[in-house]
Parts: structure tokens; C-alpha cells; sequence
């Protein structure tokens, strides 16, 4: 079976940060939580700067911006490729909590 790609998700630092320390990670997207929204938004390495740039172009917080590398075949919950709209762009989208050991890497961002 092929390897799947990596997906990614921008977040703040402060919230990965307590995703250690709690073992998942449960943020969908900016300010919408997994058990809010039903899965968590992520993206493709060539989607990730249009999503940073719809969900933070204006951001000018105070913490740093961090773009979670995750390896789908750690997660142990579906992830789905689905369009928002019919015939739209295909995002992928997780079913349930990111255990912290699926993210492989961490980057800054911005």
C-alpha cells in the first residue's frame, strides 16, 4: 500500500503547545474547536499558504504561528478529502482527536 502524504494545519503555538501536554490535539481551525466543527481542517503542502492566508492574513497576535506536519497513517481516526462545495477544491479533513505523535515536524510560519 502506497504512503500516504503528509497534511498540514496552521495553528497558534500557544494551543499546540497544550496539545502535548494534554496528548491530542483538538483545534478544527481558527477559533472552532474538532467537537464544534465535527473534524479538523487541514491542508495539502500547496493548499497550506491560501488557507494561512484566508484563516490569518490578518492575523497580528502576539504568539507564533505554527504549521503542524501530521503522517496520516499515525492518526488511527478517518481522514477524508472532501470539497466544501460539490466540484470544489478537495481539503483533507480528520475525524477525531490528533494523537501528538502523528505530527512529525513543527515549522514556523510567517
Amino acid at each position: 500500500m502506497p504512503k500516504l502524504p503528509y497534511i498540514f494545519h496552521i495553528t497558534e503555538r500557544s494551543l499546540w503547545d497544550a496539545a502535548r501536554e494534554r496528548g491530542t490535539y483538538e483545534m478544527s481551525t481558527r477559533g472552532r474547536t474538532l467537537q464544534e466543527e465535527g473534524f479538523i481542517h487541514f491542508s495539502t503542502r500547496d493548499q497550506l499558504p491560501r488557507v494561512a492566508a484566508f484563516l490569518y492574513g490578518s492575523y497580528d497576535g502576539p504568539e507564533e504561528l505554527v504549521v503542524l506536519s501530521v503522517d496520516p497513517a499515525r492518526l488511527g481516526v478517518p481522514v477524508k478529502y472532501e470539497a466544501m462545495k460539490p466540484g470544489g477544491e478537495e481539503f483533507p479533513h480528520v475525524y477525531g482527536p490528533v494523537p501528538v505523535d502523528a505530527v512529525v515536524d513543527v515549522e514556523s510560519w510567517g
